[in-house]
């Protein structure tokens, strides 16, 4: 099963090749490097969902914080399952 994760673009690296187009994007203030070049149209600030080191769409901000509010609500499933 593959994961996806939102993160919000804080910085945009442009470039003449679209491949090359890449950004700082923050999930939960861990910052990473990202491709960009899926979806060109981002904007700093705007939410994507990042696949393997690549923004694969734009999301709103809603559906970023409930996509991570659910993740949260996993990892405290699976931490309970854990200590039984």
């Amino acid at each position: 099963m593959c994961l996806a994760v939102p993160g919000k673009v804080i910085e945009i690296t442009s470039s003449d090749n679209l491949l090359d187009l890449k950004g700082k994007i923050s999930f939960a203030g861990i910052i990473k490097e990202v491709c960009l070049a899926y979806v060109p149209e981002v904007k700093i600030n705007d939410y994507v969902i990042v696949h393997a080191g690549f923004a694969l769409s734009i999301i709103d901000e809603q559906e970023a914080k409930q996509t991570l509010d659910d993740l949260a609500t996993i990892k405290n499933f699976d931490e309970g399952v854990t200590k039984l």
